[in-house]
């Protein structure tokens, strides 16, 4: 689905991704494991768009994607979730949903019922401006707005911060819910292992940029690699 080969990506005369091979296959969630300014944020603005490759590959399912814009990577399919949320405070839970429909093109049919079947709290405030919702309800609603684009791939960075743990196990749930009902492919960026690990059947650790260690969950979880890189 989702491919990244030799990527170097940085900002300005900094150079923060070094080379990374990253791939997620077609229904597959994957998780980007590692402390703090390690390069996972970097390496999902790679993959979007938000930040140009310096060198190296981007291929989304098939198509090389690397020199496209990031708008055009979102109608291509790629959906993000930033870290923070980035919903729009002052517009309403309906407008901002509304302009993830807009985001992915707006030619395909209004996904509203179905985003409000995974998130039904959505669906009770849509007249409510989404800047006066808890931390969870606009994670929620960033979910959700990136849902109603269409996407082949969901792209979450740190989608707990900031939120209460039965909210976490909640979106968590619901993520899964997606993967299975749609085959939806999720690529997962998380410093809360516990949630990684119960979503993800695959996943890498990042260290200063470059890919440490890459596995399946049982193996990367009880390998010293944990203690090593992650503190753990």
């Amino acid at each position: 689905m989702l491919s990244a080969t030799g990527l170097h990506v940085g900002y300005g005369p900094i150079e923060v991704i070094h080379g990374v091979d990253f791939k997620v296959e077609t229904g597959e969630i994957v998780g980007i494991l590692g402390r703090n300014g390690m390069g996972k944020t970097t390496l999902i603005r790679g993959l979007n768009g938000s930040l140009p490759a310096r060198s190296g590959r981007v291929v989304l399912d098939g198509e090389d994607i690397t020199h496209l814009p990031i708008h055009l990577r979102s109608r291509r399919g790629i959906g993000t979730i930033v870290q923070g949320r980035g919903i729009f405070p002052k517009l309403t839970v309906w407008e901002n949903l509304e302009m993830g429909r807009i985001a992915g093109g707006g030619q395909k049919a209004s996904r509203l019922d179905e985003v409000i079947g995974y998130f039904p709290r959505l669906g009770e405030r849509l007249k409510q401006l989404a800047g006066s919702m808890s931390g969870g309800e606009q994670q929620m609603l960033a979910i959700g707005r990136s849902l109603m684009s269409h996407p082949k791939i969901l792209l979450l960075d740190e989608p707990s911060d900031g939120i209460m743990p039965i909210l976490v196990q909640q979106i968590a749930k619901i993520l899964a819910e997606i993967n299975r009902k749609e085959k939806m492919t999720i690529v997962i960026v998380e410093q809360n292992v516990p949630m990684v690990f119960s979503l993800t059947s695959h996943c890498i650790i990042l260290e200063k940029g470059r890919v440490v260690a890459e596995g399946n969950r049982d193996d990367i979880a009880d390998s010293e690699i944990m203690k090593e890189y992650l503190a753990l």
